[in-house]
């Protein structure tokens, strides 16, 4: 009995090695990804400065928006906006939109769910909704690039927007346009 067990011990401590290569493989690979992250984060955060404040002073202090280069590919820098509204100052947000005649820009949205078998209640539902005891959930919302687009707009007329309110940021962007 002793020796007829012998071929799947053997079997047995082949897969271990086996398993044991693979385990050495992996954790190997993990650690390369985790350095080459790392890198490429470094790399991407250098690429942001470079496009974002190096290139934008050097073509300001020349006074050019625009270079064309002798590959026939073109620089151009181009002011970025971005405005958010944080969570807690949204009735602040939505209060100074409307004094501002802006309030046009949020979106009111009412949904009401019903269950399985209610398609019928549904239909009915906008004339008869609170009386028949169901209760809408109401949200207001302005549109990302709609507040983008305020923001930018307000910006090239010199006219502000409320940090107090919104999350503002205007920077620079390089565009590299390549010759084809």
């Amino acid at each position: 009995m002793f020796v007829e067990d012998a071929p799947q011990q053997v079997d047995e401590l082949e897969n271990v090695r086996s398993l044991s290569n693979y385990v050495i493989d992996l954790q190997k690979l993990e650690e390369e990804i985790t350095k080459e992250e790392s890198l490429l984060k470094q790399k991407k955060e250098r690429a942001d400065k470079i496009s974002a404040e190096v290139i934008p002073e050097i073509m300001e202090s020349m006074k050019l928006k625009t270079l064309k280069l002798q590959d026939g590919s073109a620089i151009e820098v181009k002011e970025i906006y971005s405005a958010t509204i944080p969570v807690a100052n949204r009735e602040g947000a939505y209060q100074w939109l409307r004094e501002n005649d802006l309030g046009d820009l949020i979106k009111n949205e009412i949904t009401v769910s019903f269950g399985r078998g209610e398609d019928n209640k549904a239909s009915e539902y906008t004339s008869l909704a609170e009386s028949k005891g169901y209760q809408p959930s109401q949200k207001l919302k302005v549109e990302p690039m709609t507040l983008k687009a305020l923001y930018r707009e307000r910006v090239e007329a010199k006219q502000d927007l409320p940090s107090e309110h919104f999350n503002l940021f205007k920077g620079n962007r390089t565009k590299i346009t390549r010759s084809k």
